[in-house]
């Protein structure tokens, strides 16, 4: 597994979840620097795309609907990258997934080469 989401469950509108991407050590030998995201896929619905940092931090991006509730950080020397999710909404709901992508990289579900299993995370009203 070259990616490893965890930190997903059952929460309640208004709780916080982080959630948290291991990679592997070749994620990092096949992407010198690579750009993180973050993307989640809801129940009949297509895929997503929720935040993504770049290798130093310096750039992070996310969708709109999240801005504002979402962070994205990450530890390099740990090869692991973060979603803090606050004020999470039912809306919220779905399987989230982190990926990989190569220097550059942004929002785009196609650029991103590597993806994880995902981790649940449910939001109750």
């Amino acid at each position: 597994v070259q990616l490893q989401a965890s930190g997903g469950g059952l929460v309640q509108a208004g709780d916080s979840l982080r959630l948290s991407c291991a990679s592997s050590e070749r994620i990092f030998s096949i992407f010198s620097r690579p750009t993180m995201g973050w993307f989640r896929q809801a129940p009949g619905k297509e895929r997503e795309f929720v935040a993504a940092i770049t290798w130093s931090g310096s750039n992070t991006y996310f969708a709109e609907h999240v801005k504002g509730r979402f962070t994205i950080s990450r530890d390099n020397a740990k090869k692991t990258v973060y979603l803090q999710m606050n004020s999470l909404e039912p809306e919220d709901s779905a399987v989230y997934y982190c990926a990989a992508a190569p220097l550059g990289a942004s929002i785009y579900l196609i650029e991103y080469d590597y993806w994880g299993r995902g981790t649940q995370v449910t939001v109750s009203s």
